[in-house]
């Protein structure tokens, strides 16, 4: 075997795990602070118990769109942010952490022309009449009436209580039930001075030894004692280590699966399987293709391990959530690009053609940029009560969910069908042939699942509010997904359409799908509308648009093609 097609492989599997091995690598200086013991401590947040350092993350990513703060140029850490904020709040006032991007956003905070994007709490503060000011007059405003400047300042308000809230210990819980009978506290509440209540009233109960205990961490680390603190912290760890080792464990494992951001580092190793990819086709007219089949080899490689990784991310999610992997529109995005990968990959294994892995490359990229644009804080958050069931969740949402990834794969064989066919000369008669037949069987596929996943969410809607179908938004997006790979299915049967019919019919088969996943939760109307998000609508529209042009494209007359033998 020639090297390159030895080399390049292997060269590319390292490059794949040294990108996943890269954040899980020691690299930020908590100095004399045992800070990584911090971060592993389990309190209480949004309905789900959770360490710490997935509440400074969090929160960060909601005030700031990052997970790291800025303090005199340097970035520091989520979990040093947060003990300087509730320990040592007056220097934590001059992180740079809240995002203001509206010009008359930043003219309230007297920021007028600057370019600047993240401001500190005591810049805000200094501007706090003016914002009191502007806050009053969109007090009773509905969302949906804002303007964009409005929103943005609501934003900021909401922000700002994110902040002080964190501040002042009100949330997380903190406090560990550690005795029968107790729940999740809030450290400020247990940490109250004792003092008596006037006559009849009984007096506050002394704050427990797990809020005695965190009371001295945070003062050690106020009164800068690294000794006191990392010892404190080491017994109190010990502590909470023998009498619920099975959270600490999940906390700890939590903590692992935030350093390591599967998702994030998978978006990369997409980005460089798709490069491998475009290196297969550039060199595949070199004499012996040995390059060409070097880097389809590699492609195939890292799309391999990414997949890997991105099971690992769905399987640690669960594990985590306790639930099953789709439980709101980011796990959904999550889980349809990893469904979408792995159809891609059994394709490339049927036909052997490239195809399958660049379109397993190009989807995995593009969902797993939709899910990190639609994290908005802690993305296992409790769910709404009618989705707590988890047969439901690993029956009807799974196998719809499994719909709509087979519909996108037709859908982008399509387009990639049309773009090759009109501005190539690459679509000969036998890639016309396979492409053909990948599309009919995952049509297909689709169908089925589509189907099924559809009468399964009836049977779910009986059970819940006592009708199989109600024409809800979501029921109507999820039939036309039904109705649209059927009309397809019979339009070939019925000869009235070949491959290129298919092609274009199955790219209006993204639009469908799209709304069904995406425009009902736009509307903010019906019982499926779990992800609200009107922010998305002129992605959404965009989006459209695109596939629009590509079917136009692929109605043009075969004559002016590039690619004549269809």
């Amino acid at each position: 075997m020639n090297k390159p097609v030895k080399i390049i492989p292997i060269v590319a599997v390292l490059l794949s795990l040294i990108v996943i091995a890269r954040p899980v690598m020691p690299k930020h200086d908590s100095g004399l602070y045992d800070l990584d013991t911090l971060a592993r401590l389990p309190v209480s947040a949004g309905g789900r118990t959770k360490p710490l350092d997935t509440v400074a993350r969090n929160s960060l990513m909601i005030v700031s769109d990052r997970q790291t703060a800025t303090l005199d140029g340097k970035r520091r850490p989520a979990i040093r942010w947060l003990i300087d904020l509730v320990a040592r709040p007056h220097e934590a006032g001059k992180y740079e952490v809240f995002r203001v991007d509206h010009p008359d956003v930043k003219s309230l905070i007297g920021a007028v022309n600057s370019d600047q994007k993240r401001f500190s709490f005591d810049h805000i503060f200094e501007h706090r009449q003016a914002l009191s000011q502007q806050s009053a007059l969109i007090e009773n405003v509905e969302r949906k009436n804002m303007t964009v400047y409005q929103r943005q300042l609501s934003e900021l308000f909401s922000h700002v209580n994110v902040y002080t809230s964190l501040r002042d210990w009100h949330t997380p819980y903190a406090v560990p039930p550690l005795a029968q009978g107790e729940d999740w506290r809030p450290l400020v509440q247990d940490l109250r001075a004792p003092h008596p209540e006037h006559e009849g009233h009984e007096a506050h109960p002394e704050p427990s030894a797990a809020a005695k205990r965190l009371g001295y961490i945070l003062m050690a680390y106020q009164n800068q004692e690294p000794d006191r603190f990392n010892s404190e912290l080491a017994d109190y760890a010990t502590m909470l280590d023998q009498q619920m080792p099975d959270i600490t464990r999940k906390a700890r494992f939590e903590v692992f699966f935030n350093q390591l951001q599967p998702f994030y580092q998978g978006t990369v190793l997409y980005v460089l399987a798709f490069l491998l990819v475009c290196g297969s086709l550039l060199t595949a007219g070199l004499k012996g293709s040995v390059i060409s089949t070097a880097f389809a080899r590699a492609t195939v490689a890292v799309l391999v391990v990414t997949f890997i990784l991105h099971t690992f991310g769905l399987a640690a999610r669960v594990y985590m959530q306790g639930y099953a992997p789709v439980t709101n529109l980011y796990s959904s995005a999550v889980f349809l690009g990893w469904f979408c990968v792995a159809m891609g990959l059994f394709l490339e294994w049927l036909f052997k053609n490239g195809m399958g892995a660049a379109l397993s490359a190009v989807i995995g990229f593009v969902t797993l940029i939709i899910a990190h644009n639609l994290a908005d804080g802690d993305t296992m958050n409790m769910m709404q009560a009618v989705l707590d069931s988890n047969f439901w969740l690993s029956t009807h949402v799974i196998t719809v969910t499994i719909g709509y990834s087979a519909t996108f794969l037709a859908g982008f064989l399509g387009i990639a069908y049309i773009l090759m066919g009109v501005y190539t000369p690459s679509l000969t008669s036998e890639r016309n042939k396979t492409l053909a037949k990948m599309m009919y069987g995952v049509i297909a596929f689709a169908l089925l699942f589509s189907f099924v996943g559809t009468v399964l969410g009836g049977i779910w809607a009986d059970q819940s509010w006592g009708r199989f179908w109600g024409w809800d938004p979501k029921e109507n997006g999820a039939v036309l997904i039904v109705l649209m790979n059927a009309l397809i299915l019979h339009a070939r049967w019925g000869g009235m359409v070949k491959a290129r019919g298919v092609a274009v019919l199955a790219v209006f088969g993204n639009i469908v799908t799209a709304w069904s996943w995406f425009g009902t939760n736009m509307l903010g109307v019906g019982l499926h509308s779990y992800g609200f998000m009107d922010s998305a609508v002129m992605w959404m529209l965009l989006f459209v648009a695109t596939q629009l042009a590509v079917m136009t494209a692929g109605m043009i007359p075969l004559s002016r093609w590039r690619s004549t033998t269809q």
